[in-house]
């Protein structure tokens, strides 16, 4: 049964998740609630490692997820729940696509799932940051976010951030090292980060 429920669970994130990859953030977060399978935490590790390997993000979480509950075949099923309904849509539409493409409804449509995507994004990446930067397990109140803050994860955060933007900050526009720094491949960065991590055991 657990193979129908990781078909069925990646389905609807893959028929509902209009905005590509991260749109499924929402819906991931969903089901660690729903099914414990993995928590808060992993799903931040998830991000990560589906960012640093080929291929859209969407199904690298989504083969992660399914890997991390029944295996190979767990992350083959889950895999083909999430691209199953693109696949019968894009058979379904392609035949009549250009009879609406033009629509003004359809283009109606799209018009409010944009904002609608645009939101559930944020709100997932807003919760992903604070569980990356954030321990809230000691949480009792405003008087004790300091002490929940993971400082040397936030100061990466901030590094990162101006190495890879120097454009962004007035004090950097002007560093030909940074300029270089910048132009680097993000491969770079994700494993100069996870090196940190390890010794900093963040």
């Amino acid at each position: 049964m657990i193979y129908l429920q990781l078909f069925w669970e990646f389905c609807k994130a893959g028929l509902f998740a209009v905005g590509g990859g991260l749109a499924t953030l929402p819906f991931l977060q969903e089901i660690a609630v729903k099914t414990g399978w993995f928590t808060t935490g992993q799903l931040a590790d998830m991000i990560a490692v589906s960012e640093c390997t080929p291929g859209p993000i969407g199904i690298n979480m989504a083969t992660y997820v399914g890997f991390t509950t029944k295996g190979v075949p767990g992350a083959i099923t889950a895999t083909l729940g999430l691209i199953f309904p693109s696949i019968v849509i894009i058979i379904l539409v392609a035949k009549i696509l250009d009879s609406f493409k033009n629509s003004r409804a359809v283009q109606d449509i799209f018009y409010g799932l944009r904002p609608a995507s645009t939101g559930l994004i944020g709100a997932a990446c807003v919760s992903v940051a604070l569980s990356s930067l954030m321990d809230l397990t000691g949480y009792e109140g405003l008087s004790s976010i300091a002490g929940c803050i993971q400082w040397k994860a936030v100061l990466l955060a901030v590094i990162l951030l101006v190495l890879t933007n120097p454009k962004l900050f007035k004090f950097t526009k002007d560093s030909a090292v940074l300029k270089k720094i910048s132009s680097l491949h993000p491969a770079v960065f994700l494993a100069a980060a996870a090196v940190i991590g390890i010794v900093f055991s963040f």
